[in-house]
């Protein structure tokens, strides 16, 4: 009588597949080698588009691959090796770069299909489990993404490789993006109707702090209270106005740091002596997608925002771009407004 699964057994099973799999990912990282870093110069120079093929659940990759290279500024297309062979050959040019995804590298349909592909002479990039292969010897750029086992019980259904194979079809996309420095704002073009798309399309004034929330004094004031105010808030800056909200300047953790370093004292000197004059700003009414460009422009986290006459209206960092309404979270390089 066939024994009944339980759900501890169906928990440990899931542990196992997981484990193995995320074992099998980070398994590739030894294997990466001037290959990679030859495609992904290859995939940047090309003049055509990227065409990605492969057959079974290597194809179904080869579609996802496919889809992060084009929205991420990579333009690439899936070619069916079966449909290659029926008339869509004729979408490869010269131009274009092939990567052909195969574990084993003997896929019959595969390997036919880039004998016809190679007399048209694009490059061909091979994501394989068997670099010796016939698709592996055939190809000008081997990315070996051999697996020491499939996460399968039997080691037979495609899953280790297929996850092997996708991840560093991740891997080219990312490393790509870089190459070409792709930023947010090119993303937000390829993803307009997004919860990023939206969220970027915002307005400043959408997602800014206002209020008693922002780390104020008021010009003359001692310099040690404006020291205390960048203690009390905890954000790294505190900004200076007049009576009537004008920005005058803002003072920073590095600007206390310096003035330390030097000797003042911060009881005895007004803070607009130490002040930092004109303070990167944003318009209240710009987009958060230029905001996001303008601080990476600038390699800051945090623009004053001001309005008409330039009357403070309030500060935004990047994290309440990132941060509103989800976890979405992004990288630069530390640094304040």
């Amino acid at each position: 009588m066939k024994k009944t699964q339980t759900g501890g057994d169906a928990l440990k099973q899931a542990r196992d597949v997981l484990k193995t799999e995320a074992e099998c990912i980070l398994g590739l990282i030894p294997k990466l080698d001037q290959n990679f870093s030859k495609a992904v110069d290859t995939i940047y120079r090309a003049k055509g588009r990227v065409i990605v093929s492969g057959i079974g659940k290597s194809g179904l990759i080869g579609r996802k691959i496919v889809a992060t290279f084009t929205s991420t500024g990579t333009p690439a297309i899936f070619l069916h090796p079966v449909e290659g062979m029926h008339g869509d050959l004729g979408i490869v040019t010269k131009g274009d770069v092939l990567i052909a995804i195969s574990n084993s590298g003997e896929t019959a349909e595969l390997n036919e299909l880039i004998a016809r592909i190679g007399s048209i002479g694009p490059p061909l990039i091979a994501l394989t489990g068997n670099p010796k292969s016939t698709l592996g010897r055939a190809s000008d750029h081997v990315i070996d993404v051999g697996v020491a086992r499939e996460a399968c019980p039997f080691g037979l259904a495609p899953t280790s490789s297929t996850t092997a194979a996708l991840a560093m079809g991740d891997a080219l996309a990312v490393a790509l993006t870089e190459r070409r420095n792709f930023g947010e704002k090119d993303f937000l073009k390829f993803h307009p109707g997004g919860t990023l798309g939206q969220r970027l399309m915002s307005q400043v004034k959408e997602a800014m702090i206002t209020g008693e929330r922002i780390p104020r004094v008021f010009a003359g004031a001692p310099a040690l209270e404006a020291v205390n105010e960048i203690d009390r808030r905890n954000l790294g800056f505190v900004l200076i106005t007049d009576r009537k909200d004008r920005l005058k300047g803002i003072l920073t953790d590095g600007d206390v740091r310096r003035c330390v370093k030097n000797g003042v004292r911060f009881d005895t000197i007004p803070v607009d002596d130490i002040m930092t004059l004109s303070p990167r700003t944003i318009d209240e009414n710009a987009t958060l997608a230029k905001t996001v460009e303008t601080m990476e422009t600038l390699e800051i986290t945090t623009l004053v925002v001001t309005g008409k006459s330039g009357k403070l209206k309030g500060y935004i960092h990047l994290h309440d771009i990132f941060g509103r309404g989800g976890t979405l979270r992004m990288s630069v390089p530390n640094g304040n407004a």
